[in-house]
């Protein structure tokens, strides 16, 4: 028989990896969950994992958008009675691209196999989450799968509106930022050097400030190349830091101390902890299981590891909110809803409302930053240009009065 390498979350809120020697995958997660654990990966051992460039450039079967379409549809063919396979059949049709309808194809045929849904999803590549995975897992435990569908529907919708709110804020700023350099670049390579001879008759009579603009055009003429060289070994250099686990900690930690940036992050971060938790526990996930899985949601592995301390906090029976909040890491009055939720045993609820609170906030932040941020770039850009056009002007001004 062939071995797999797993990978689970134990009822403590461990994380269990090791090899297992079974006829399928299937086998595999039928065998943690009899042992009450909740399964996150099964592979076989000799199969790949690393990276390659085809994966780099495969385009996925299923965009998120697609991939929310999917469920809702998948969640209302299920609430009105259709069996499993059926409603997959119906839904074989919906995909605009041949693979994803391929894709949707093999979940059917895996499920009319005995299959468990969750498995046949785990087995497309990585086009579904692992969080959503092992939610439809939980579904399928408890008997809700409708319910689930619908609830991770709602959970990946938010979460897509959340990720574009941000993306979308960014665009505007990196757009005007982008032009300041290109109309910069322009002046400083193109119009300045048109101007050179005339400034050569004044000699060493020039205006420092003309000397310092022909300085700077002149290193953009003639070391461009080593310009673009350093560029790239910078980009480099940063993604090589990042890529280690003590310099991105480090790297992170400054950008939450970063005022209203960090403030940014923290209600970002503290908004998806808040809805992935909250949809876990509604499908009947422990806590501590919970915990586990939603702390891979986060990008910022400081707040990341505050989560992982606070799962262990609450395995020697300390209350939700309290753990979380001794790392400090998360909103004051994120705590205090949560203290509440615990309190009138409707914990999952009030993470929802944790959620909503904060998706809300961090628009209108993202609103208010831009507000400001959008003025002080067109300032900026007005100050280079005038700087760069003084410095044209009061030669031509010089020499004017020579003549006269």
């Amino acid at each position: 028989m062939p071995m797999f390498r797993y990978k689970a979350v134990a009822p403590t809120g461990e994380t269990l990896t090791g090899q297992m020697e079974a006829a399928s995958r299937e086998d595999v997660v039928a065998r943690l969950q009899d042992g009450g654990n909740l399964p996150i990966e099964a592979v076989e051992a000799g199969a790949g994992g690393g990276f390659s460039f085809e994966q780099l450039l495969r385009r996925p079967a299923m965009s998120e958008t697609q991939i929310v379409m999917f469920t809702q549809q998948l969640s209302t063919l299920l609430g009105a009675g259709q069996p499993l396979d059926r409603a997959l059949q119906m839904l074989s049709e919906q995909p605009d691209s041949e693979e994803g309808r391929r894709m949707v194809e093999r979940i059917k045929d895996a499920v009319r196999g005995g299959t468990t849904l969750s498995s046949a999803l785990e087995q497309q590549h990585g086009v579904f989450s692992r969080l959503y995975v092992n939610m439809v897992r939980a579904g399928e435990v408890s008997g809700s799968l409708t319910d689930t569908l619908r609830r991770l529907a709602d959970y990946l919708e938010r979460s897509r509106q959340l990720k574009g709110t941000v993306i979308n804020a960014m665009i505007y700023p990196a757009i005007l930022i982008a032009l300041v350099i290109l109309a910069l670049v322009t002046l400083m390579v193109y119009v300045v050097p048109n101007f050179e001879p005339i400034f050569t008759e004044l000699g060493d009579n020039l205006p420092l400030i003309t000397k310092v603009v022909l300085a700077i055009a002149g290193v953009l003429q003639g070391f461009w190349w080593l310009i673009l060289i350093a560029i790239g070994v910078a980009v480099w250099w940063v993604n090589q830091q990042w890529a280690n686990p003590e310099t991105r900690t480090t790297m992170e930690l400054r950008l939450l101390a970063l005022g209203k940036v960090g403030e940014l992050m923290q209600k970002v971060e503290t908004a998806r902890l808040a809805r992935t938790l909250g949809t876990l526990l509604h499908n009947g996930v422990p806590l501590l299981n919970g915990l586990s899985i939603a702390k891979n949601v986060l990008g910022n592995t400081v707040l990341a590891a505050a989560v992982e301390a606070a799962a262990n906090e609450v395995k020697t029976g300390s209350g939700l909110a309290f753990a979380l909040g001794a790392s400090k890491r998360f909103p004051r009055l994120a705590l205090q809803m949560i203290a509440v939720g615990e309190e009138a045993g409707e914990l999952d609820g009030m993470l929802m409302k944790v959620a909503d609170t904060y998706d809300t906030d961090v628009r209108n932040s993202i609103e208010r930053l831009l507000a400001a941020l959008v003025p002080v770039l067109t300032v900026v850009m007005a100050v280079l240009i005038g700087f760069i056009m003084l410095a044209i002007i009061l030669p031509i001004l010089d020499m004017s009065s020579l003549v006269e």
